[in-house]
């Protein structure tokens, strides 16, 4: 049994993985809590909104735990985890709104967030799911939303930043994993939209008021009414809906409406994709570089759990809204650069996994990527190959660009073409200390091979 890092600080409880499942041990203490959660109606309604993980009881004297523990619960298991600095515009605005309705709802059965954590939130068969149930506590009349200086932290915070400001401010959540202070947003707000009345109340008075009280602005308010609470939940909900991001073609947003590839070259690469992986028969893929996801959802539409990755904010907002609007279940969408890839951070570099330690997957594909990595972050291929053995379990698929493509042509023309050693045969000779090649396929119409590679040992 081995205890998560991620769940040190929660004095209710902790999770563990045994045997390649997670469960949830709940302290004693929170036994009140608990029953009130469960019996008063509150987990049902939440339950049957799709807003929480179901779970089933068990008895904590099977498990050989340490400490005063009575109770086990063994949550709907999650495919994958991603955090709230690797989400894009609407995956966070949707997260918030969810901790929102909770919280209205959660009122409605006496209870409150005693948290609002953006860490509480997962993406879950497509859309966001609270995966803290023990983030709830009794409501005491009169006393205020403990977690309303968190809401506006991590979810108020970064989505003002993104909308007013830059959709990278996102990224300063990997920084600041308490939330973004509120006094850094001040700063970065120009005055016009500061003034807005709730931007001022939330953010500029907000951080007014922790400046000059060390402690949480919360803890110095009496007297607060249910129906005060529920104004500012009304309030937050009404700004968080407000605040907009819409995408404006970034640079690889729209690549496969601006390359090289015929219709009918095109048409070829799906076919040949659909070949292999009706061959291969994955049960996870991460698609990296995947753009909007168009290849992901050949892979998807197989029933595949699929792990979108890229860069480009605009490319995966617009996969995470065709998720949302088409109800697509095996689609996860990141923001991720894999030159920089999320690192472990937080205590002992722990709380929070690298995306390394989140997988390997069993197929990995690498579509139009090998130019990107290697001319544009002057890569080696050897690094290259390294790197996708580390993520790999079985499979990769991946697609060799030549110098003479007119993608890799577009990236020389801003630097030197010190890239001697760019090649198919240079390309092939380093990846093969990696892996097998079992397939070479060149894409009809184009310059381009597609590879099919098997991990060594695998």
């Amino acid at each position: 049994m081995e205890s998560l890092d991620s769940s040190f600080r929660d004095p209710s409880g902790y999770v563990f993985k045994l045997e390649e499942k997670f469960y949830r041990a709940i302290h004693n203490s929170y036994k009140e809590n608990l029953d009130l959660f469960e019996n008063s109606g509150l987990y049902s309604e939440l339950l049957s909104k799709g807003q929480v993980l179901s779970y089933d009881t068990l008895e904590s004297s099977k498990f050989n735990l340490t400490g005063d523990y009575f109770r086990v619960i063994f949550p709907d298991q999650l495919n994958h985890i991603s955090y709230p600095y690797e989400w894009c515009f609407s995956q966070l605005k949707d997260a918030a709104l969810l901790t929102l309705d909770i919280q209205e709802t959660a009122l409605k059965y006496g209870m409150s967030l005693k948290d609002s954590s953006a860490f509480n939130i997962q993406f879950h068969n497509g859309k966001a799911v609270m995966i803290d149930t023990l983030s709830f506590e009794k409501y005491e009349e009169g006393g205020p939303w403990i977690a309303y200086r968190q809401f506006c932290q991590h979810f108020l915070a970064p989505l003002l930043l993104a909308s007013f400001v830059d959709v990278r401010s996102l990224k300063l959540m990997q920084v600041y994993l308490d939330g973004i202070p509120l006094d850094y947003v001040v700063k970065q707000l120009s005055f016009a939209k500061l003034i807005k009345p709730m931007v001022f109340i939330h953010i500029y008075l907000h951080a007014k008021a922790q400046n000059k009280n060390a402690s949480n602005i919360d803890s110095i308010r009496k007297n607060i009414s249910k129906s005060s609470i529920l104004g500012l939940i009304g309030s937050l909900k009404s700004l968080v809906n407000s605040l907009k991001w819409t995408p404006k073609g970034t640079e690889w947003g729209e690549y496969y409406a601006d390359t090289n590839y015929s219709d009918f070259s095109m048409d070829k690469k799906i076919t040949i994709l659909d070949l292999l992986l009706d061959e291969l028969k994955p049960h996870t893929l991460w698609d990296i570089g995947g753009n909007n996801g168009e290849f992901t959802r050949l892979a998807s539409n197989k029933g595949i759990e699929c792990l979108l990755f890229d860069i480009d904010y605009a490319a995966i907002e617009k996969s995470f809204l065709k998720t949302r609007l088409e109800n697509e279940k095996n689609i996860t969408s990141f923001v991720m650069d894999f030159t920089n890839p999320s690192p472990g951070i937080g205590w002992n570099n722990k709380e929070r996994l690298s995306i390394i330690d989140r997988g390997p997957a069993e197929v990995v594909l690498a579509l139009a990527l090998i130019h990107h990595l290697c001319i544009s972050n002057n890569l080696p291929f050897h690094y290259v190959a390294d790197f996708f053995a580390r993520i790999v379990s079985k499979s990769l698929i991946i697609e060799f660009v030549p110098k003479n493509d007119s993608q890799v042509q577009r990236l020389l023309k801003t630097r030197d073409d010190i890239f001697t050693n760019y090649n198919k045969e240079f390309f092939e000779a380093e990846f093969t200390k990696f892996f097998n090649i079992k397939k070479t396929i060149k894409v009809d119409n184009s310059e381009r091979f597609l590879y099919l590679m098997q991990k060594r040992n695998s």
